[in-house]
């Protein structure tokens, strides 16, 4: 298998308060994919995409269960920070755009510095610096 490219689709339960989270986090909008079922992001310089269906199109799509990301794990992203600095910073603007500091900016083994969030649906994110 080769695929030309992999990206993420998310269940969350409410589009407009996913697009004004990303959205305040300075995530660039995916526009051409954006629909009354679904807000989609870039995120990275390599663009990574992730979509975030509305949990009952993707349960439909998939032909089943979706994963409760308040209680449960179903995956963590990374996103990699220049700076301890900017780990911090960025910590403030997940609060300051309604998510939820799950573990904060700490020191881990030698040399690694980070955080994790979730977003308003409870879908986790490692901010991490090395």
């Amino acid at each position: 298998m080769n695929p030309k490219k992999i990206w993420s689709n998310l269940a969350v339960s409410d589009l407009d308060r996913t697009t004004k989270f990303y959205t305040e986090l300075g995530f660039k909008p995916n526009g051409a994919n954006d629909s009354d079922e679904l807000t989609s992001f870039f995120v990275g310089e390599d663009h990574f995409i992730i979509h975030f269906f509305l949990k009952n199109i993707l349960q439909n799509f998939l032909k089943s269960e979706i994963a409760d990301s308040q209680s449960a794990n179903e995956i963590v992203f990374t996103l990699s920070a220049e700076s301890k600095d900017q780990v911090d910073h960025w910590a403030k603007e997940v609060e300051s755009a309604g998510g939820k500091i799950v573990s904060k900016p700490e020191e881990f083994g030698k040399g690694y510095y980070g955080f994790v969030f979730a977003d308003p649906d409870g879908h986790k994110f490692n901010v991490f610096y090395m």
